[in-house]
């Protein structure tokens, strides 16, 4: 079953979520060779976040709308939107998306399917990875340089794909792009929150582990 079969298409909360740590992480193995060198392999071809939103509480009103949230996803059960506050745009942190960010393709006049991506790094080493919770109204597309209108295309969640209309297909050659926001989809990874009230107060902020669920 697919960890996204539960999931819950509700945004956690913004103001802790802006205020959480974290980021992602990596999987390789790492051989060390007796003659000093290293043999070193990817574990998984994408990489996977890792949140704690405890630091983003910032009153007990916080902390009652987290703990309100967390029951209602059934603690790990469902998955459900987080913004990324380090991360959440095609684009610069400081900049508006536009629909030349990212790079989806080539049209060739039939191919209607484009997979939405956000590339890291440039040439062989680029990195893609796989977006497939944009901001609903954010998602803006573009071929051939130009903007494409909103009702020649939309977005199928199920593949994380931009599909444009019947007879809309980008023409042979022209290079399809896209700007937009994005969540990214996680889950608690803890069925069990511990908080005191006394401590709280006393500014020591309680764990709040996330962690990103794949399609």
């Amino acid at each position: 079953m697919s960890e996204l079969a539960s999931f819950h298409d509700v945004l956690f909360p913004l103001a802790v979520s802006f205020g959480a740590t974290g980021g992602p992480e990596r999987r390789n193995e790492i051989v060390a060779l007796t003659s000093g060198r290293e043999k070193r392999n990817a574990r998984f071809a994408h990489s996977r976040r890792h949140y704690d939103a405890g630091t983003g509480l910032r009153s007990l009103e916080d902390l009652h709308e987290v703990l309100a949230f967390f029951e209602a996803r059934r603690g790990s059960l469902h998955a459900f939107r987080f913004r990324d506050p380090f991360d959440m745009k095609s684009c610069a942190p400081t900049k508006s998306p536009s629909p030349l960010d990212q790079a989806l393709g080539i049209g060739d006049g039939a191919t209607r399917r484009f997979a939405l991506i956000k590339t890291y790094g440039a040439g062989a080493d680029a990195y893609q990875r796989p977006i497939d919770r944009p901001v609903a109204g954010s998602l803006r597309v573009a071929v051939g340089g130009t903007e494409a209108p909103v009702q020649d295309f939309s977005f199928d969640a199920a593949t994380g794909e931009v599909l444009f209309g019947a007879g809309k297909a980008p023409a042979d050659g022209q290079p399809v792009t896209a700007g937009f926001e994005f969540d990214v989809p996680v889950r608690f990874d803890t069925d069990r929150l511990s908080v005191s009230l006394k401590a709280f107060k006393a500014g020591q902020i309680p764990s709040i582990p996330l962690i990103e669920v794949q399609p």
